[in-house]
């Protein structure tokens, strides 16, 4: 017996030695950053700013957050410096923090080769070599046009620099060995769909704004029911809300004129959408932003939305202990 025991420890202790390993030394798949020098012209640039603030809304997570205000928009002067982390006091395997997106050199972008951006946007591997937690949702952004990545990063190089030196991210076992799998290189161009099909061209943004992320189930019967909603999230140890279900059934938006679901948007792009609520009164979604959209984009991820299959799903949109919801 004592021989056997000896030996299972053993066993034991080299796997443990051989996933330590592993963690360590795997490397994700991954190519060479594509040798892109982005020309900024002013096309490129609007173009950037809308996708940035308006579609990927990526400052809603790339920035200190004023939870004071409906939508917990950015704080001024912190725009694309980075702010958003997590760690096991969110119930997260690690630490995480949103990257500085601006250009400064120490501390954000301005070492990067516009290519290492596109590389990390894209295909979910940062400039060293380590891949990037797929909470951004890089899987989404591979079917970005090559023409709307190279906006990005054109608007991006413009952001003032900001200094922030943020958390060193860091995953806990097995999160660091499953997180090497995940990126995945992206060897071909990629182009949008024409905007004169404005079903294609509204799935496309739902990809770009990564909604399915929010809006499908995790759990439950309906779990990996892509827009069926019901997808719960924290305000606090009390308040939750949960994503509205996006299906054309009765249950979702199925009641929603075209004209209606775009209001619901541009309601938020008005001066008193910027309005302070308490934080067990706010909301997940990024309205502020959203509200940016166009008319003709809104309207376009309405006709792809039509073109779903029904899914009943009554949502609970807000778990509210003795209070009365902000306006979603």
């Amino acid at each position: 017996m004592k021989k056997v025991l000896v030996a299972v420890l053993a066993v034991v202790l080299l796997g443990g030695l051989g996933v330590a390993g592993v963690a360590w030394g795997l490397r994700p798949r991954m190519r060479p950053a594509p040798d892109r020098k982005v020309e900024a012209t002013p096309e490129k640039l609007v173009r950037g700013r809308y996708l940035a603030e308006n579609v990927a809304a990526c400052f809603h997570c790339h920035s200190q957050a004023d939870k004071s205000l409906f939508g917990t928009p950015p704080k001024p002067g912190t725009v694309g410096g980075g702010g958003m982390c997590m760690g096991p006091e969110d119930d997260f395997p690690g630490a995480l923090c949103a990257s500085n997106l601006t250009s400064d050199l120490e501390t954000g972008l301005g070492q990067w080769t516009d290519g290492e951006i596109i590389r990390a946007i894209r295909e979910g591997v940062s400039r060293d070599g380590r891949p990037l937690m797929a909470i951004m949702p890089y899987g989404f952004y591979r079917e970005m046009s090559d023409e709307d990545v190279e906006a990005i990063v054109a608007y991006l190089r413009t952001l003032p620099p900001i200094r922030n030196s943020l958390t060193a991210s860091r995953f806990d076992f097995p999160l660091n060995v499953a997180v090497r799998f995940m990126p995945e290189p992206l060897e071909q161009p990629v182009t949008a769909p024409a905007r004169s099909d404005t079903v294609a061209y509204g799935g496309y943004l739902l990809t770009l704004g990564g909604c399915a992320e929010c809006h499908t189930p995790n759990r439950g019967p309906l779990s990996g029911q892509r827009f069926a909603g019901g997808r719960e999230f924290w305000l606090d140890n009390e308040v939750s809300v949960r994503s509205a279900n996006l299906t054309p059934h009765e249950t979702g938006i199925g009641g929603l004129s075209r004209e209606v679901f775009i209001g619901l948007f541009k309601r938020h792009a008005l001066p008193e959408a910027r309005r302070e609520v308490p934080w067990r009164l706010n909301t997940a979604m990024a309205w502020l932003s959203y509200g940016g959209m166009t008319e003709a984009d809104v309207g376009a991820i309405y006709d792809y939305l039509k073109t779903l299959p029904p899914v009943d799903n009554a949502v609970t949109p807000w778990s509210l202990p003795g209070a009365a919801p902000a306006t979603p």
